[in-house]
Order: C-alpha cells, then structure tokens, then sequence
C-alpha cells in the first residue's frame, strides 16, 4: 500500500508547496504589516506606469468592446476584465518601471508581480460572490496570498539559480501565482498539485531580453505574462484538468535534465513567512535592484562633483559578482530598458543630476552626452566581500561604492553602501519614505480628493485588512 501512495504522489518539491498554501497558518505579525507596505507601494508603482504610453498600450482586454459580468476592475483604468488578463495588465503595470520591491539571492526577483494574479483573482472572487449575495475576500486575504506568493518565489530563488542556465527569473512568479490562486479558487490538494506540475512543464521564458545586446521592453511585461499564466492554469486544474507527477524529476524529458542541467529544484528552507519579512523596497531609485545602493552613493557625491564634471579623470565604481554580470554594461544603450539595466548610466546621471527618475531613462534624457562622456570614464571592479553578502541569508547586502579622481590629482571619499534604504535593516527608516512614494505616484494620475481619501484609508491598518477587496480596488478606480 506504501509504495501504491508513493507512487501516486507528485514531486515532492510540488507537493511541499501545496502543503504550504494549503495547510500553513502566517501568525508572523511583521510579515502582515510588510505585506500592507508592500501592497501599497506595488500599487502606486503601478498608478506611476499609466504615465507611460509604452505601457498603456498594452493594457486592456485582448479584443476591444469584450464584456465579462463581474470582472475584476484594473486599478487606475476603466477597464472590466477577466482574471487572467486582469492579471496581466495588474502585472505588466506594476512592474513596468522596475520600481517595486525585489529579493536577492542565487536568483533575483521581484515578488510583488504576483499581486497581478492575486488582486486581479481576489478582486473578481469577490465580486463574483456579492453578485450571488456571499460575503467577498478581505484585504486580509490578499495579504495572506501576498506573504505566501514571496515566500514560495523567494525561497526558490535562494538555491535555484535560473540565470546561470539562461532561463528568467519569471518562472518563479508563475509558480507562486499558480499556488496561490488556484488555493484562493478553492482548488485541493489533487487540483494544486495538478496546476504546478503544468506550471513546471510551461518552463519558463529565456532570459534573452534582459541581457545586452536583446535588452528590451519585454522585461516590462514578462512578469505580467508569468502571473497571468499562473491563473489560466490554475482556472483549468480547478476544471479537471490533470497534472504530471514527475514534472520536475522524469529522466530525459522532466525540467530539472531538459533546462536545470540535472541539478534538483530545491527548496532551501521551510516555507514560513521568511521572504515577506526580509523583502527589499526600492524606496529612492527606480533601476535595477543590484544598483541601488550605488545610486544613493552617486547621489552622495553629486554635490561634491557637480560643477567639477569635465574635470573628471576617472571613477571607480566596487561593487559585487551579480551586478558585474547583470548590469556593467559598456556601448550603445538602446532603450529605457537597458539604461535601468546599466550600473554606469545609473551612475551618471546620480552625479550628473543628483537624483534619478524613471524619465532619466528615456531617450530624450538619454541624449545628455555627458551621461556617455562619463560613462567612459567608469572602471568597475568586484570586492570579493561584497559578492559573499550578497548571498549570505543573514545579510543579503547590496554592496556599491563610488569614488571619483579627478586631473589634479585629487579626489572624492569612497562612498560606500552596504544596504539601500529599503532594506530590512534600515526599515524604521524606509517606512516614512515608502508612504511618501505612495502618494506621490497615485498623484500623477488621480485628482487630489481621490488621493486623500485612498491615503486615509490605506493608512489605517486594522480598518483595512477588514475591507471588501471589491471597495478597495474601487478606490483606485477613476
């Protein structure tokens, strides 16, 4: 009988997952009060993307004047869709500016791209439901979700390294989306599992357009593609649609030998609350995560070197192993997506300007020729020590430094950061900050009544984890 059940069972990696978003109860009160911060700043990251014509053309239903009774409302917007495109214009919005929060480890990450499927599933769950006069999801569960969405994509993340195969990091975002919404359907243990297996099986997109000389605007919506995924498999599992139980380790055909190189997919640590807890906020600077903290490093000596740029002879940028893989970039940048990609232009335009913007990457800025002139200027080196904290789980620093030398002979102080303000440890700080950037964003797109009333509400707590997921998407609908 042991070995028939054995038999019967999927891979145990899906199976550990299912059990979590199944069985696990979040009693980690620190990871509910991140998880509201978290919710906020993904949201207004998304309101601050609508700005941006490259982004807006692709939201909306697939074909236009399409009526879906109780779909799910997309913040910001005025369209009414199904939850899987609802997912994918949640998704592509906020992560369109590569401004919302993001996890270091073997591979990186942005766990806040799942709120794509799961506002988009909660919110048409909910008015689905009052169509039928049942009570709708709380915000609570949204929260819930959230926690449970960044813990199954961080902990994969921490040992499973997708880049160094060639595979993106969005993978990971449909296997936390696929779990969590199909557990928010209704779904069982069988439908789960059955959910990510197909998931598995999907694999997962190359990793070509993040990377010169293909980086390019699918990095924007790839996430949005990935969550939305994670629902349509989830919608058919809860259908009846069967699953494969050696997705993973089948010899010759499973994922691990067509695209791991037969390395195991492991899940490094229990599954808990661990990831929410320690997720990383970018609070100043839109660009890329391993450039955070030499953003604020150029922004340091921007008052030092503003007037003394042409007598400049050159900069020496430290920094880690994954940022000189990822992001040191030398020649032509060809669109917003390479430049927030590229620790040099990151670089510049903190010295050139004193702060940085997602405008700073468009072409019209990037026509600046002091940004290149500097630009080739830049050597960047590796401190060993840094590249060890970056992966050391009780760290998990961001480690830049700047220095300037100019044609005298003389020179800046080397401006070094281990953790950007979003960090964990330096939360307290963050906190302030991580609400003014919430406000700022949600009033580039809405009046200034509709922003004091979404403030005021989202900045109570305990009144909102009681709120209708229904009444508080609609806060943000124009």
């Amino acid at each position: 009988m042991l070995s028939v059940k054995k038999e019967l069972q999927m891979d145990e990696v899906i199976e550990q997952i299912t059990d979590y978003v199944l069985n696990k109860e979040i009693t980690s009160e620190e990871a509910f009060i991140t998880a509201h911060y978290c919710l906020l700043d993904t949201l207004g990251c998304g309101i601050l993307a609508l700005n941006y014509p490259e982004c807006t053309k692709l939201l909306g239903p697939i074909v236009p004047g399409t009526i879906v009774p109780n779909g799910c409302r997309i913040p910001g917007t005025s369209y009414v869709l199904d939850p899987v495109e609802g997912a994918f214009n949640i998704g592509t919005m906020v992560r369109w500016l590569d401004y919302n929060d993001t996890w270091l480890a073997k591979e990186w990450g942005h766990p806040s791209d799942n709120l794509g499927g799961i506002l988009a599933v909660a919110d048409y769950i909910s008015r689905v439901r009052l169509s039928k006069g049942e009570k709708p999801l709380t915000v609570h569960d949204v929260l819930e979700a959230m926690i449970k969405a960044h813990e199954i994509q961080g902990v994969l993340a921490l040992e499973n390294s997708l880049n160094r195969v060639g595979l993106d990091h969005v993978l990971f975002v449909k296997i936390a989306t696929t779990a969590v919404v199909a557990k928010m359907f209704g779904g069982c243990r069988e439908e789960i599992n059955n959910a990510l297996s197909n998931a598995w099986i999907d694999n997962a997109p190359l990793r070509t357009y993040r990377q010169a000389p293909n980086t390019g605007s699918r990095k924007s919506w790839a996430a949005g593609d990935a969550t939305a995924r994670g629902v349509r498999l989830a919608l058919m599992a809860l259908k009846g649609e069967m699953g494969y139980r050696t997705a993973l380790t089948a010899d010759t055909y499973g994922f691990q030998d067509v695209l791991f190189n037969g390395k195991p997919i492991t899940l490094a640590r229990e599954l808990d609350s661990y990831v929410m807890e320690n997720v990383l906020f970018k609070v100043s600077y839109p660009a890329e995560l391993c450039a955070q903290t030499v953003a604020e490093a150029a922004v340091k000596l921007y008052p030092e070197v503003k007037d003394r740029l042409d007598d400049i002879d050159h900069i020496v940028i430290t920094t880690h192993e994954s940022a000189i893989r990822i992001i040191d970039k030398r020649g032509p940048l060809n669109n917003p997506a390479d430049r927030d990609h590229c620790i040099q232009y990151i670089t510049a335009i903190g010295l050139i300007k004193g702060d940085i913007t997602a405008e700073d990457y468009e072409d019209e800025a990037a026509k600046d020729p002091r940004i290149d002139a500097l630009r080739e200027k830049m050597i960047v080196r590796e401190n060993k020590q840094y590249s060890l904290d970056y992966l050391d789980p009780e760290k998990r620093s961001i480690a830049n430094a700047v220095q300037v030398f100019f044609k005298d002979g003389s020179a800046t102080e080397n401006v070094e950061i281990h953790y950007p303000l979003g960090h964990r440890f330096r939360r307290k700080e963050a906190i302030p900050k991580i609400l003014e950037k919430f406000s700022r964003n949600i009033a580039t797109h809405f009046p200034a009544y509709q922003c004091k009333k979404i403030v005021k509400v989202c900045s109570d707590y305990d009144q909102l984890v009681k709120m209708n997921v229904n009444e508080f998407v609609d806060l943000f609908i124009p």
